[in-house]
């Protein structure tokens, strides 16, 4: 059976791989590799690897895909309830025509996975904010991170956005308590940060510009930009200083686990965009726990 898809103009430049998620939810990636090599997806016509970009208006042809056994379809969406709903509402921080910019929870992921159903995407699309219309995923904010996080309300913003953010012309700003005290107090990390597709190891360049606003032999505040956007950057990269972050379970180098505080002290404070010479500056408040283990810390943090 071969089925046929017209690549909207949404998803203009991004992955073969990630399209697949995307419109039919959580699939190995060994089985899209394989579906790849033995040439049951294909892209206008021709054989592709899984990091071709693909474009507006090409032509994406599935044969035999056996979505029952291998994927997690998307039908089975998280169902939230008007609580939750309400919940998340009472979060954003502006809503206008054409996106919203929420502060977003730790604990919480932008889209449903097979280890996470509760999700932002699944919970606005029953809100009354996007009537007649859907949320739209443009950057990435990790389950345990908090902090600002943008929504699309159409398909031309979402589009201009994903395109800002691929031309670094988005600028982000993260505040982090980790472990020690940091000894250079402003500068640059640049890293080649390792990550898995599978079996296949990927190695990419990572860059941050970083500050430290308050110090002591025990912790650390640190400010950090980004430059560029790997999976787990900031996570990753203090990780691999020997100063993790508080409350990070997956990239830790503390001999001791014990933690006062269960969630990870890393904050998405600040964003910054321009749109038709229009400038866009949003901050999120700092979260209950995280100001209190500022407290904790004896670390000082001026707004």
């Amino acid at each position: 059976m071969k089925k046929n898809y017209i690549v909207e103009e949404t998803f203009n430049e991004m992955r073969i791989d990630r399209w697949l998620r995307h419109r039919f939810g959580k699939i190995p990636q060994s089985f899209i590799e394989k579906n790849l090599r033995n040439g049951k997806i294909k892209l206008n016509n021709k054989k592709i690897k899984s990091s071709v970009k693909i474009k507006t208006n090409d032509k994406i042809d599935i044969f035999n895909f056996n979505f029952k056994e291998k994927i997690t379809l998307r039908q089975n969406k998280f169902k939230p309830s008007n609580e939750i709903i309400k919940e998340n509402e009472n979060l954003i921080i502006d809503n206008n025509d054409d996106f919203i910019v929420i502060n977003k929870k730790s604990g919480i992921s932008v889209q449903g996975g097979t280890k996470s159903k509760k999700n932002l995407v699944d919970i606005f699309s029953k809100s009354e904010i996007f009537y007649n219309t859907k949320p739209y995923s443009v950057h990435r904010l990790d389950k345990d991170t908090s902090g600002v996080f943008l929504l699309a309300k159409n398909r031309k913003t979402a589009q201009l956005l994903t395109t800002l953010f691929r031309l670094r012309k988005v600028h982000k700003t993260y505040l982090a308590i980790c472990h020690g005290e940091l000894l250079k107090d402003k500068g640059f990390w640049k890293n080649d940060l390792v990550r898995y597709e599978g079996k296949k190891k990927i190695i990419e360049h990572a860059e941050t510009s970083f500050k430290v606003l308050d110090k002591n032999i025990n912790s650390s505040l640190v400010k950090m930009k980004p430059v560029t956007g790997r999976k787990h950057q900031l996570r990753k990269q203090l990780f691999i200083l020997g100063h993790s972050i508080i409350g990070d379970n997956k990239y830790n180098n503390q001999v001791d686990t014990k933690s006062i505080n269960k969630n990870l002290m890393l904050h998405s404070y600040e964003i910054k965009f321009m749109i038709n010479e229009k400038k866009y500056t949003y901050r999120a408040l700092l979260p209950e726990y995280f100001k209190k283990i500022l407290n904790t810390k004896r670390l000082n943090f001026e707004d």
